[in-house]
């Protein structure tokens, strides 16, 4: 079992109701689950949002709390519900309904890595996927619905930036004409999981610093923007895809050598996007920024 379920690193004094969380940029690969897989120990990390945390790791000095998971997304998917459980891995499990992020292998226990390509020979026990969940994913949600309650309760609504990168190539065939290709892709379920002028000023935020933006398409958010969204109370998730391209070589997964230019593009991102819940005023009730 990795020796930490997540890694968080807090400002010396919380000034924003923004939180940062980045779920799949875990890195803590246990010996044990490197010794049950049939891949290799670089195949293996092909699911990571590799990097993606070093991205974003200058939130603190900004006054927001930065979660990063620790265990490797495919030991454990923390952007599925505890109960997206994969009968074609884990043994003594009934299908029930169709779940097509599960169907593909990519449950909350993954059955495969990226491009489809399996991790394990056989099955794995329900008490191993129970104990991975158990010790895994739920101190991981509990300290992340920790930090915006704390968020809330000091400023009276929280953001959750919920950060990940995507495969160049998952963008082939979404550009039309002649339309630009987007390097970061923004997901609010289609307006369901933030409010229209916190969407806004995200967007316009990485628009500013220079990037090619588009909303919800191929990714509107998954099981953390759908779970923590919930703008009429005030709490709202926004999920953050970025094109992996402008950072790593794919291939080798290493930083590229935009790497550096990437993390100052976005410190400028981050610090324009704690402005969105800010102390101030004697209320100490969160204040939006004009336009």
């Amino acid at each position: 079992m990795t020796d930490t379920p997540f890694h968080l690193h807090m400002p010396e004094e919380r000034t924003s109701c923004v939180v940062f969380a980045s779920p799949h940029s875990g890195r803590d690969y246990p010996w044990s689950f490197l010794r049950t897989t049939v891949l290799d120990e670089h195949t293996i990390r092909s699911s990571e949002d590799a990097y993606v945390d070093r991205l974003f790791d200058c939130a603190p000095q900004f006054g927001a709390p930065l979660l990063r998971a620790g265990a490797p997304r495919s030991f454990v998917d923390l952007n599925r519900a505890e109960d997206e459980l994969d009968p074609a891995l884990i043994e003594g499990l009934r299908r029930s309904g169709h779940n097509p992020r599960v169907a593909s292998g990519l449950g909350v226990v993954p059955r495969v890595v990226a491009n489809g390509r399996a991790i394990y020979r056989g099955k794995l026990s329900r008490i191993e996927a129970d104990r991975r969940i158990a010790e895994v994913w739920r101190p991981y949600h509990a300290r992340l619905q920790g930090l915006l309650n704390e968020a809330r309760a000091q400023f009276g609504e929280t953001i959750l930036i919920d950060c990940h990168s995507m495969p160049h190539e998952a963008l082939d065939g979404t550009v039309r004409n002649s339309a630009r290709r987007p390097e970061v892709v923004i997901g609010d379920r289609f307006g369901a999981s933030a409010s229209a002028e916190i969407v806004e000023r995200v967007e316009a935020a990485f628009a500013d610093a220079g990037f090619v933006v588009a909303r919800n398409a191929p990714f509107a958010g998954a099981f953390t923007t759908q779970h923590y969204g919930r703008p009429s109370r005030r709490q709202h998730a926004i999920q953050i895809e970025i094109d992996r391209a402008l950072y790593m070589d794919e291939t080798s997964i290493r930083p590229n050598a935009n790497f550096q230019n990437m993390r100052l593009m976005l410190r400028k991102v981050v610090a324009e996007l704690v402005t969105l819940g800010s102390s101030g005023g004697s209320s100490g009730q969160v204040q939006l920024a004009a336009e």
